[in-house]
């Protein structure tokens, strides 16, 4: 039996109402507000703000990985990257294609096979933190990459799980990222392939899980995470042009508001130069 550390629950704070002025989050020391930037250089930005030195993090193709290198470059450049095809402690001038990129091989301090990244590293909670996204999430965070419709007869097949279950259950948190349109934030999956708090409170510990399970999920619009009380997704903070009602319509179940939500800070000058530096392996 996986023995569970179980923490005190934390009361809520109350509730923001809708219709409140949200305060504007403390500007970056020393940093000075880009003028403009897409959505998707906000939630990669966001993302890579919550990555700290020393970490290990298992890191996913795409915004993931993409947040996770300019972490690296910015703030975090003991942070380790883990990919799923065994790769540990890579350093990418470039970033990568794919998880198979020999630019991950060629940069990393060591590789090793497939299952000792997982039966090793990821299953006895040595990974700190594990990006993952999906075709759906629900109000308790279960991710949907399996199927949207029935499982037997869906509408739409999709990719498929790889390695995401166990970073959902094993990592000691998850950061989910995902465009946040009503059609992804759904009442309830249409398949769980990745399991985030089940049903509510303590479901991840009767399954013994290791790991926390998603402690945010980080959207165009802004910053979604689980109540402690409840283990529901709650709004906590908004990405700047954007507004609580923006994240209301597009949730698909009626989206309740952290006690203190904010506005998020503004990605900086230099967070977007060293962004837009970035260049995938190929690209010219």
């Amino acid at each position: 039996m996986t023995e569970v550390t179980r923490t005190r629950p934390v009361a809520p704070a109350p509730r923001t109402p809708p219709d409140a002025e949200i305060p504007a989050a403390t500007p970056i020391a020393g940093a000075e507000p880009a003028p403009s930037w897409t959505a998707d250089e906000m939630m990669t930005i966001a993302a890579a703000r919550t990555l700290r030195d020393g970490q290990a993090c298992f890191v996913g193709i795409g915004l993931p990985s993409t947040a996770a290198n300019l972490a690296r470059r910015l703030h975090a450049p003991n942070l380790a990257l883990i990919y799923e095809s065994g790769t540990l402690g890579s350093r990418p001038d470039e970033l990568p294609l794919s998880i198979g990129d020999g630019i991950l091989a060629e940069t990393a301090l060591s590789v090793v096979s497939v299952p000792e990244v997982f039966n090793y590293w990821l299953q006895p909670g040595r990974v700190d933190v594990g990006f993952l996204s999906g075709a759906q999430i629900d109000r308790f965070g279960n991710i949907n990459t399996t199927v949207i419709g029935s499982y037997a007869e869906p509408v739409v097949r999709l990719p498929g799980s790889g390695g995401a279950p166990e970073i959902a259950g094993s990592c000691r948190e998850v950061t989910v990222i995902m465009r946040h349109r009503r059609r992804a934030f759904v009442e309830q999956v249409d398949f769980v392939t990745s399991v985030g708090h089940g049903i509510g409170p303590h479901y991840r510990a009767q399954l013994g899980l290791r790991g926390a399970g998603p402690t945010r999920v980080i959207t165009d619009i802004g910053v979604l995470e689980p109540d402690p009380e409840t283990a529901e997704l709650v709004l906590t903070a908004v990405h700047p042009g954007h507004t609580v009602e923006q994240a209301m319509a597009e949730t698909g179940w009626t989206l309740q508001l952290a006690g203190d939500v904010t506005f998020t800070a503004a990605p900086t000058t230099a967070e977007l130069d060293a962004l837009r530096a970035m260049r995938t392996v190929g690209a010219r």
